[in-house]
């Protein structure tokens, strides 16, 4: 089993708000912020509030299950038009890569004036480098909404799950 790093929601909120004054200390101005589905969801949801601009979601699946790749496919894509427009992709990671290079060329072919993409963390073996990023990490990152899954993962590999980290009020036992 790899290394988990647990993330508690109000680091998490911390992290995502961090993101945000990042990409808006550089003075840049984007039209529309387009958060990945899952994970890239919430922390674009706050980017997006923090740099004060309109938000849509594309939905790709890159995964079969928890740790199984797949090759990337669109699954719902943008309301909004995006041509000639200033856009931030945003997800909460960069694993090796796939996802957000598939994104950006997808993208790219609705012809947008701007494309940067922006996540909290970022694997040093990525092959796609985010413009944006707060921090390179080689752990397993478990985000506040994703306890149950690891906890059942760890359960199915014959682990037992780490009862330190609390779980969310009314959660089931692993």
């Amino acid at each position: 089993m790899p290394k988990f790093r647990y993330i508690s929601w109000s680091e998490y909120g911390n992290l995502a708000e961090a993101l945000g004054e990042k990409v808006r200390a550089t003075g840049k101005r984007f039209d529309l912020v387009v958060g990945i589905a899952r994970g890239g969801i919430p922390v674009a949801m706050v980017v997006s509030d923090h740099l004060g601009v309109k938000i849509d979601f594309v939905n790709v699946k890159s995964y079969d299950d928890v740790g199984k790749r797949s090759p990337p496919r669109i699954l719902s894509t943008l309301t909004e038009k995006i041509e000639g427009k200033k856009i931030l992709l945003v997800d909460d990671l960069v694993d090796q890569g796939d996802t957000i290079a598939f994104l950006k060329k997808y993208l790219q072919d609705m012809k947008p004036a701007v494309l940067e993409t922006a996540v909290m963390f970022k694997k040093p073996w990525s092959k796609t480098e985010p413009d944006y990023y707060l921090e390179d990490v080689s752990e397993w990152i478990v985000f506040p909404f994703e306890l149950g899954e690891i906890n059942r993962l760890l359960v199915a590999s014959g682990e037992t799950p780490d009862e330190s980290i609390p779980r969310r009020r009314g959660s089931p036992p692993a």
